[in-house]
């Protein structure tokens, strides 16, 4: 017979057995759901404990003039930046980082904020470029700041501030929405990227590709040992097609002044120096411009954060007698031996168009209209010729369309037709209108390279060449020098040998002949060709011309002039516009001249002067 004590140990023995066997399951079913199941996620939580993947940003390559001088390098940045995870407790440590660096805690708790999700082990960027008392602070005071440190990062500088800003163009940091886009691999929250001009355009060969290194920290998130580190790529060095001490003589030459200038090879398409006035810093761009300083670009009436050389849409004036000149003699309404007189005036309906001279020019040809700029005989051909015709001749000449230069956000400018005005007013295109489009007035809109790639065109025989600001690229790790950009025709002028000699030739008496409207600017024992041009911006009433007062700053006109020299081989065509300059002449000529000047200086070219 059992005893009961021996009856009751069985069962309690046998309660705890199974206690012990239900414990155990469930710390089998435990483990393995940990190891397992979640093995991998608690695995990387583990690792981030102690193992950081820490990234080497790529250097971007520097950009040069054509010549080798540096225009654009990278100097080093210090950025502030935090570990979320190390940085325990967070309040404490934002208010003694605050309180030593002097920055504002709202700026720190904005980046937070705005940091994406699930980024607690990643370096957030607290603020760029710290200057080197905040970063001895931080580095002297690390014990305060648990999961602050800071980082140097490679930072774009521009050697020479606003010079060639538009050309050069500026970086800005990258957006979420850009980065979801996947058009900018290898770029991620708080990079920058090009925003404007060959920075932006050649934003893949600038951009390197990221390294990295794998690093044991400690739980202050303090580097204890590097493991492994995979070097970062760098971005590729440009070259490109300007000068730089070309340009910044266009810019000196610019100064004080609102308007472009655009200086070309004639044989290539290379744009030797791009000007647009007035212009602005890129480094105020570097980590964001203020607010103020943004400000300001924004209510400055002259636009300077528009490239006027390519955005700025204008009437050609008598600059587009070129034009005119070749639809004329093309189409036969006129040749070398057609006269026209001019009395100062034409009569056409009951309207009176007049010539720019007041007593007119008389009896002139195709040459002397070239020369003199008589707006009487443009007014016969034009009549002749009507809208549409000169429209194609335009349009061949590279008019009212992109140029399709390697920069972003180009004009098209504007060819009007009879068919666009019924499309765009829906009225019906008058005779009289085509009068004012022959002299390069009215609806016709046309931008400085535009102007610049049509009169090298004319200068080198009738080719047009696509206009470019890449010269070469460098990849820095190969040896195997520069890969140069091949020149590229983009079209030829719709003109004949005949015909484009006569317009030479009265491009050339614009400037050599005692008569031309341009003779003061000769070059002696270098024939230059060119063409002036005053843009009317606000049509004269019979008032305003008989009361001989001035109009004010904003109405009056503009100044254009474009040149090639020398003129039977040119090396260099100019296109200038003087916004609100007035006269073609004494504005904008004086200008392209001392251009035109200073790149015969840079090539050796300038005849020298024998002293008696």
């Amino acid at each position: 017979m059992k005893s009961p004590d021996r009856e009751w140990l069985k069962k309690r023995l046998g309660g705890s057995a199974l206690i012990m066997m239900v414990a155990f399951s469930t710390l089998m079913i435990r483990f393995v759901y940990l190891q397992i199941i979640e093995g991998d996620e608690y695995r990387r939580l583990s690792q981030n404990n102690c193992i950081r993947l820490q990234s080497i940003p790529a250097s971007r390559g520097m950009i040069y003039d054509r010549s080798g001088i540096l225009l654009v390098d990278n100097r080093p940045s210090f950025d502030l930046k935090i570990v979320l995870k190390d940085a325990r407790p967070m309040d404490r440590t934002l208010e003694n980082l605050s309180r030593l660096t002097a920055i504002p805690m709202e700026e720190f708790l904005d980046k937070i904020e705005s940091a994406p999700k699930g980024s607690v082990y990643k370096p957030l960027i607290l603020k760029k470029n710290i200057t080197r008392d905040q970063l001895a602070v931080v580095e002297a005071r690390g014990f305060d700041i648990p999961g602050v440190f800071v980082d140097v990062e490679p930072r774009r500088n521009y050697i020479y501030k606003n010079s060639a800003a538009h050309a050069i163009g500026y970086l800005g940091e990258i957006n979420e929405k850009e980065i979801r886009s996947g058009r900018y691999p290898d770029v991620r929250s708080g990079d920058s990227i090009g925003r404007y001009g060959a920075e932006k355009s050649y934003e893949e060969l600038l951009r390197g590709k990221r390294g990295g290194s794998q690093v044991e920290v400690d739980a202050r998130g303090r580097l204890v040992r590097v493991i492994d580190t995979v070097d970062p790529i760098p971005g590729k060095d440009i070259h490109l097609t300007i000068h730089a001490l070309l340009q910044q003589r266009a810019e000196e030459l610019m100064e004080g002044k609102a308007g472009a200038l655009v200086a070309m090879e004639p044989f290539s398409g290379e744009i030797l120096a791009m000007v647009s006035t007035p212009a602005f810093d890129p480094n105020d761009f570097i980590g964001g411009i203020s607010i103020d300083k943004w400000n300001l670009l924004m209510a400055n009436p002259d636009n300077p954060m528009s490239n006027k050389a390519i955005q700025g849409e204008y009437p050609p004036a008598s600059t587009y007698k070129m034009v005119t000149a070749i639809a004329a003699l093309e189409e036969g309404v006129a040749d070398r031996s057609t006269t026209r007189f001019c009395p100062g005036h034409y009569k056409y309906g009951n309207r009176v168009y007049r010539c720019w001279k007041k007593w007119g020019h008389g009896k002139v040809d195709v040459l002397d209209a070239l020369e003199k700029s008589c707006d009487v005989f443009f007014y016969r051909a034009g009549e002749d010729l009507g809208v549409d015709a000169i429209a194609q001749y335009a349009r061949g000449c590279g008019l009212g369309k992109p140029t399709m230069i390697d920069l972003d956000n180009e004009r098209p400018g504007l060819i009007p037709t009879s068919s666009w005005k019924k499309r765009r007013f829906g009225k019906p295109w008058q005779g009289g209108e085509t009068l004012s489009i022959a002299i390069g007035q009215g609806f016709n809109l046309a931008t400085p390279l535009q102007m610049a790639v049509f009169t090298a065109a004319i200068g080198n025989g009738g080719t047009i060449y696509r206009p470019r600001i890449l010269k070469s690229v460098r990849n820095v790790l190969e040896k195997e020098g520069m890969e140069y950009v091949a020149p590229e025709i983009s079209g030829g002028l719709p003109a004949g040998r005949e015909t484009l000699n006569l317009i030479r030739q009265g491009m050339v008496n614009v400037v050599e002949s005692d008569r031309g409207t341009a003779r003061g600017i000769r070059i002696n024992g270098v024939p230059m060709a060119g063409k002036t041009g005053t843009a009317q911006v606000f049509s004269l009433t019979k008032a305003h011309r008989e009361s001989n007062l001035p109009l004010p700053p904003h109405l009056r006109d503009h100044a254009w002039f474009v040149c090639y020299a020398p003129a039977d081989n040119p090396v260099i065509a100019v296109s200038v516009i003087i916004e609100h300059g007035e006269h073609g002449s004494t504005a904008a000529a004086p200008v392209a001249g001392a251009v035109v000047r200073a790149w015969l200086e840079i090539e050796g070219m300038m005849p020298s002067v024998s002293v008696p």
